[in-house]
């Protein structure tokens, strides 16, 4: 029972790290759509993917990665 609560909590802090919501994509600013768009995986169900395509459409809509913004979000 002790790994089951050790593999449960595992799996929430995943989802508190994972993914953000597409109505967090649509009300995040340039800089927090930099960093999913940098630092988040590709994704690996269709959900991920649909939220990755909308965070790039909005990240690019607002002119794409600079020098300035690629080294406040830390690369």
């Amino acid at each position: 029972m002790h790994i089951y609560g050790v593999v449960e909590w595992q799996t929430k802090v995943l989802q508190l790290k994972g993914f953000p919501t597409l109505e967090e994509v649509e009300n995040a600013d340039k800089e927090q759509l930099a960093r999913w768009y940098r630092f988040l995986p590709s994704g690996e169900t269709a959900s991920d993917q649909k939220i990755m395509k909308r965070i790039a459409e909005r990240f690019d809509k607002l002119g794409g990665m600079t020098a300035e913004l690629s080294k406040s979000i830390g690369m």
